[in-house]
């Protein structure tokens, strides 16, 4: 859907999109002594820090990033979001420093280290499962809270949140979504990855919390020919009312034209439980299939236009309007399109610079009311879980992204 009927008006009190621009210009050139001292790409470890030139005292947080390597594009990106974020919510009084972690979790922990010692009092970043899991350790014995960019829910802990997207959230969501529209029996068909896994653990959850049965289960290897992995899931799921597809792109396209077509031809179960070989009447019509649920990975997937079997299919993603603002700052002051990770990224530098700059933890800043972030409401509870606050799509039969539900405040069932 177009991105700029859904900008809202601008929050009073935010910079502009005109004073980002020269604000990030500025910095990114060195033109000014109270201009953000923005750090080039050609550097490795310590870089100079975000922040106004000072007058005071100063509370300091640490990026993590991967600032070289061959994800060093992507730090950059998470970097300049991060930027964002300190002139919305600190533009004085706060100092974000980046350090790089090379990418591994070795680096990622020595950044950290190196980080504290010097003064930090968050840390935002890193980006990935691994290197969160080794900067745990080091931020939890110095009581720094620690705000992830991964979507590895087995990160989160106490002192710790992960601001990714995790598949819990997304599951949570569409199933409260599908059963608030009538379905009781949920299955999942996904492939027997860390991923799959992980949606297939949301699932049970998810359909645990709801008071429905138990879910269908069905994980194939993650090399198996789609129309395979359809043909084994069908023979599983007659009977379900949902199933949730855990592939994307094209995948995920043969996945359904497979399964649709297996459903279209195989006959209803008898009506009558005591007679279940009873021949079925020429005239009879196959029953509809299940409804098809997706993942946020299927929001603007090309490879899943036009297939007819997925026309109707429900999917969690990002509120539209959080994300168009965010996109149409971001294009402003930087002058390309952020990754999708980069909305994580802007989320946990912002709440990082609300705790500096009001002397508060991170968890409480959230506590009467969900934080407005990049991709929609955003709530950090103590302990280390984050809710997300996630819109419910449907594929037209063209397959455009139709918004049928916007994002919900994550604070209660459903989120």
């Amino acid at each position: 859907m177009p991105s700029s009927a859904l900008l809202p008006p601008r929050d009073a009190g935010l910079p502009s999109r005109r004073t980002l621009a020269g604000l990030a210009i500025a910095a990114l050139l060195g033109l000014s002594a109270c201009a953000p001292q923005y750090p080039g790409s050609g550097y490795v470890g310590v870089a100079p820090p975000i922040g106004m030139a000072p007058g005071g005292p100063m509370q300091r947080a640490a990026l993590l990033l991967p600032l070289s390597g061959p994800q060093a594009a992507l730090g950059q990106a998470m970097m300049n979001a991060g930027t964002l974020a300190l002139f919305d919510e600190a533009p004085t009084g706060v100092e974000f420093t980046p350090r790089d972690t090379g990418g591994t979790p070795a680096g990622a922990a020595a950044a950290a280290r190196a980080a504290i010692a010097e003064g930090a009092r968050a840390l935002v970043g890193p980006l990935t499962s691994a290197e969160a899991a080794a900067v745990a350790p080091v931020a939890r014995s110095a009581g720094v809270p620690l705000l992830a960019f991964t979507n590895d829910e087995q990160r989160a802990g106490q002192g710790v949140w992960v601001l990714g997207t995790t598949p819990q959230q997304q599951v949570r969501r569409v199933v409260a979504a599908a059963a608030r529209d009538g379905a009781q029996r949920f299955a999942l068909a996904a492939p027997n990855t860390e991923f799959g896994r992980a949606l297939a653990a949301a699932l049970r959850r998810a359909t645990a919390d709801l008071g429905l049965p138990q879910p269908r289960i069905a994980l194939h290897p993650a090399t198996a020919e789609p129309g395979m992995a359809a043909g084994g899931a069908r023979a599983q799921m007659r009977d379900v009312d949902a199933l949730l597809i855990g592939e994307s792109g094209e995948r995920a396209r043969r996945f359904a034209a497979a399964f649709a077509g297996l459903a279209s031809a195989m006959p209803p179960p008898a009506s009558d439980p005591a007679a279940p070989d009873a021949p079925i009447p020429d005239t009879a019509e196959p029953p509809p299939g299940p409804r098809l649920l997706g993942t946020t990975l299927w929001l603007n997937d090309g490879a899943l236009r036009g297939e007819p079997s997925l026309g109707g299919a429900w999917f969690p993603g990002p509120d539209a309007r959080a994300r168009a603002r965010f996109e149409s700052r971001y294009r402003e002051a930087f002058q390309e399109t952020p990754p999708r990770v980069a909305a994580a990224a802007y989320d946990a530098a912002a709440l990082a610079a609300r705790a500096l700059r009001s002397n508060a933890p991170v968890d409480s800043l959230t506590a009467s009311q969900s934080f407005s972030g990049a991709e929609g409401p955003v709530r950090l509870l103590p302990g280390g879980q984050t809710l997300r606050g996630l819109a419910i799509y449907a594929l037209s039969p063209s397959g455009d992204p139709l918004l049928l539900e916007p994002a919900a405040d994550p604070a209660g069932p459903g989120f």
